[in-house]
């Protein structure tokens, strides 16, 4: 999607981002930890921080973790990072592998919420929140 300012985003409104239609997990699991891979980085700034960052925010800050962008050229690269488009949380290994969904309040923010909780029933059900299922891992 693209900001008014002519920028991309990754950020939803009022939307859950299912777990993937291939998903084998029936529950939310933390991803292995020690690796620093993609999804242990998200589970990280995701889990126990309800709603307190935007997709833009954890996807953006995972990639300059793993590129290892100094704290004082983030701004920068932030901006350029969504000069053009980026994959969604659709395609997060937390929502196609380990059983979580993504749910964003009406100000972009997002919470995990774990496939097997009741939360998730309550918001697969709810018809004023959108729903995307994330991306299958398999074509």
């Amino acid at each position: 999607m693209k900001t008014p300012g002519g920028g991309h985003t990754t950020n939803y409104a009022d939307t859950l981002i299912t777990a993937a239609p291939d998903t084998r997990a029936v529950a939310g699991s933390h991803p292995p930890t020690g690796k620093g891979s993609v999804a242990e980085r998200q589970f990280a700034l995701l889990h126990g921080h309800d709603y307190e960052l935007t997709s833009d925010d954890v996807l953006f800050t995972v990639s300059a973790d793993r590129s290892g962008v100094p704290d004082d050229e983030r701004h920068a690269a932030r901006e350029a990072f969504f000069s053009t488009g980026q994959p969604c949380l659709r395609t997060s290994p937390l929502a196609k592998t380990y059983g979580w969904g993504f749910h964003f309040d009406a100000d972009s923010r997002v919470a995990l919420v774990a496939v097997d909780s009741p939360r998730y029933a309550e918001l697969v059900e709810d018809d004023a929140v959108t729903k995307h299922p994330a991306m299958k891992s398999r074509r």
